[in-house]
């Protein structure tokens, strides 16, 4: 009888544990499916700009690297596994990277920001290999897709509660 009641227990607490990862919104859903978007097109743009058009990434564009390519496998994941609780591990990765791409942004824009550069090896990090319209470049579209994961990964959390 005790064997009984507490391997039911166990069951209901294993199930309810799975189904809570489980059950998500459709809109929860589908802010994973848009960061996992986002992320993607990030990701492929700077392979694109570093392996098709041949620019050579700069130091601060590969910390950049480091942390949006992670985000892409976590979505994935999250997505696949319906997990919601990755959306702060999400927000942590897009935060330091959206930081550090909006100092990018402002030592290639702001000429007081750019005596404050690293001393890169190869390429400046002040350099700009595209700039659109007068204020797109590389870290700006960097910035811009750091800032819509931010946004998402706090509607996830949200949605979540």
């Amino acid at each position: 009888m005790v064997f009984s009641f507490t391997s039911n227990l166990l069951s209901f607490i294993i199930n309810s544990e799975i189904m809570e990862v489980l059950i998500i919104t459709k809109k929860a859903e589908n802010l994973l499916i848009a960061i996992w978007t986002v992320s993607l097109i990030a990701t492929l743009g700077s392979l694109y700009f570093s392996e098709v058009r041949n620019y050579i990434p700069c130091e601060m564009c590969w910390y950049q690297r480091i942390l949006m390519y992670p985000i892409l496998l976590i979505s994935t994941v999250a997505i696949i596994q319906k997990n919601v609780k990755t959306a702060l591990t999400l927000l942590v990765f897009s935060v330091i990277g959206g930081a550090i791409a909006l100092y990018h942004y402002g030592i290639q824009k702001l000429s007081f920001l750019a005596n404050t550069a690293p001393a890169c090896k190869t390429v400046s990090c002040t350099a700009q290999y595209i700039d659109w319209l007068g204020f797109i470049t590389i870290p700006f579209l960097s910035l811009l897709a750091f800032t819509l994961i931010i946004i998402a990964s706090l509607a996830v959390m949200r949605e979540a509660k």
